[in-house]
């Protein structure tokens, strides 16, 4: 019997009912649903919704496939004031809708909310980063049905990196991009091919299903708003729409932040149009901001870059400031460090790039992502454990530590993050809605943790910062001190000054 159930904001219905083409995420989404008696609802308040529909014709429709759905009821006695307490201003009547919707979310009604709006993503997220996380675009909501029941045991590689006359653009990969620009033929060969340009992609098999194209300009000679020195410009980016669910966006988005970074960008920027709202929230989470439109009315989005050292600033947790300036940090005095033991099984799962086997496998070619089944391959991620150790609060640093591994590395420090928050999960159906969108696990797997209130699981979230390498081997930990004697089993935590020595090991490409 399934954990899971779904409710869905009027958007999604909409876009699983009118009379267009069903998106491939949309379709495959409630096909997945239905496969496996996962249960999909629409809210009462949606009927409020359709009925502002000025085409009565339409109306009357959209009305009757509500019916397909389970219904959930409006709580009685629910008032505007009480939902503005918890959500705020709710100035039109959609946003009493939204807040709705998180209110059935927040009391249990449903495990997670799919929507494609941008704003509801948002109020969700100043109410709480825990309901946030189980508010999904429909690509993520996809993806978590394909990982908790349709997991597929299979590494995960990294972004490849080609010029773009190595890219066939026959494939039906561009047939979007030719739609919605039809110049696209032109602007490929005379811009792209000709002038070789750099792409970062991303294979499922032999299937292209992840890409960006990357321009170097400078200040005289760019679209960007902020005439900086050195300026990356992303062309092109683009994941295939049957393969949005996987965290591709995720996992380019964090090609573009490292490579920045340890090249020394000012500024980085891309454009959007208004209805790539799952882009531009990805965007907004990791700093990007709106500098303006251009002349096809498409946002222009920038972000700042710095290899100086990012100071705490009043009113502002030290996470957000992390997650804001990726991967810089903020190193106080008094930051909070700790050492994460992790087994090999796990390590592989979290940290793809890292997986190194002895012995060559099916997967072995190196140049690029031969299979996107997991969100591992993230910048956010989720850690579970029953470590007795409480951590520290959000913004305080993490050090991963391979146990004994039959693959290299082993028994070493291989990884960096910045803690977000750590909740306790008292039960399976807890434990999934708490892992949310950012699961590397499968149902059974979480049902084998047995979470209990007598045996909570503990429910770490953080950002991947950097790898370390080469990674802090067992004999270096020794004699820097991190380890006496045997390596720890457990969560344990670091000294000040044991911290900001790891940290200055890991040769990051900024101050701290």
């Amino acid at each position: 019997m399934s954990h899971q159930g779904y409710l869905i904001d009027t958007n999604i219905l909409i876009g699983l009912e009118d009379n267009h083409t069903v998106e491939a995420a949309y379709a495959r989404f409630l096909a997945l649903a239905a496969i496996h008696k996962v249960d999909v609802y629409v809210h009462e308040a949606a009927k409020d919704d359709i009925a502002r529909d000025t085409d009565s014709k339409r109306r009357q429709i959209s009305l009757s496939k509500i019916e397909k759905y389970r219904l959930l009821r409006k709580q009685r006695g629910l008032s505007q004031s009480d939902l503005e307490v918890a959500f705020g201003p709710l100035n039109k009547p959609n946003d009493v809708v939204d807040a709705m919707l998180l209110h059935s979310l927040q009391h249990g009604a449903a495990d997670f909310l799919v929507t494609q709006d941008k704003g509801l993503h948002q109020r969700a997220q100043k109410h709480s980063p825990d309901l946030a996380r189980r508010v999904l675009f429909v690509s993520d909501a996809t993806e978590l049905l394909v990982q908790t029941y349709e997991p597929r045991q299979v590494p995960i590689r990294h972004v490849g990196e080609v010029e773009a006359h190595e890219i066939d653009s026959r494939d039906t990969f561009f047939d979007s991009l030719r739609e919605g620009y039809p110049e696209f033929d032109a602007w490929w060969r005379e811009k792209c091919v000709k002038q070789h340009r750099s792409c970062w992609v991303v294979y499922d098999g032999d299937r292209l299903v992840g890409l960006i194209v990357r321009k170097d300009e400078e200040p005289l000679d760019t679209d960007a708003i902020t005439k900086a020195a050195k300026i990356l410009k992303i062309c092109t980016f683009k994941v295939a729409p049957e393969s949005r669910g996987v965290k591709l966006g995720e996992l380019l988005l964090k090609q573009v932040l490292w490579y920045a970074q340890v090249n020394k960008y000012d500024l980085a920027y891309l454009t959007t149009y208004e209805e790539q709202v799952a882009l531009m929230q990805l965007l907004e989470f990791y700093g990007f901001g709106i500098a303006g439109q251009n002349a096809n009315g498409e946002y222009i989005y920038e972000r700042h870059f710095s290899t100086a050292a990012l100071s705490p600033q009043n009113g502002r947790s030290d996470f957000d400031l992390a997650r804001e300036h990726y991967p810089r940090f903020v190193l106080r005095e008094n930051t909070s460090g700790f050492g994460i033991p992790i087994q090999e099984a796990y390590h592989d799962t979290l940290y793809p790039d890292l997986y190194h086997p002895v012995q060559p496998d099916l997967f072995g070619d190196a140049s690029r992502a031969e299979t996107i089944t997991r969100p591992g391959n993230t910048i956010r991620k989720v850690y579970l454990c029953r470590a007795k150790s409480r951590l520290g609060p959000a913004g305080s640093l993490l050090f991963f530590y391979k146990s004994a591994s039959q693959n290299p590395p082993s028994q070493a420090i291989t990884a960096l993050g910045v803690l977000e928050s750590v909740t306790l999960a008292r039960s399976t159906k807890e434990l999934m809605q708490l892992a949310g969108g950012r699961s590397v696990y499968s149902e059974e797997q979480l049902e084998n943790w047995n979470a209990s209130q007598e045996r909570p699981v503990k429910v770490i979230n953080y950002l991947l910062v950097s790898y370390i390498e080469p990674a802090v081997s067992l004999d270096e930990l020794r004699t820097m001190g991190v380890i006496r004697g045997h390596p720890q089993q457990s969560i344990y935590s670091l000294s000040q000054a044991m911290t900001a020595l790891l940290v200055e090991r890991a040769n990051l490409a900024f101050e701290v």
